[in-house]
């Protein structure tokens, strides 16, 4: 099994309950939940902000743009303009599964002991 580590510190992620994984210009990279703290707090503009995928925030917007997607591309509502806005809505839902696959899916979701295990936080 493949490591996840963290953009910020570049330390192991032991688990789900670390995990946040975030999206700035179309890249998706994990962090510690400390670690992404200091880089909001770090940002200046908001094109060096980091949006959270994972979470209860990500979730809700992938769920809601998911129905938005699907009503948009399978009714006649707004026609053309209605698909565009469809295929823009997914985005975010497509965003989400590559984060729960390619990040989420390889950790346990909560690790007992922390001060145990290497790449101590």
């Amino acid at each position: 099994m493949e490591d996840v580590i963290c953009h910020y510190c570049h330390k192991q992620i032991r688990d789900q309950d670390e995990l946040i994984t975030a999206s700035n210009k179309f890249q998706i990279r994990p962090f510690h939940y400390l670690c992404y703290e200091e880089i909001e707090e770090e940002a200046n503009s908001q094109w060096k902000l980091w949006k959270p995928v994972n979470g209860i925030t990500g979730n809700i917007t992938a769920a809601l743009m998911g129905l938005l997607a699907l009503w948009m591309l399978f009714t006649d509502t707004l026609q053309g303009i209605g698909d565009l806005i469809g295929v823009l809505a997914a985005y975010p839902v497509l965003q989400r599964m590559v984060s729960y696959f390619k990040y989420e899916k390889k950790l346990p979701k909560f690790i007992e002991d922390k001060n145990d295990s290497p790449g101590d936080r």
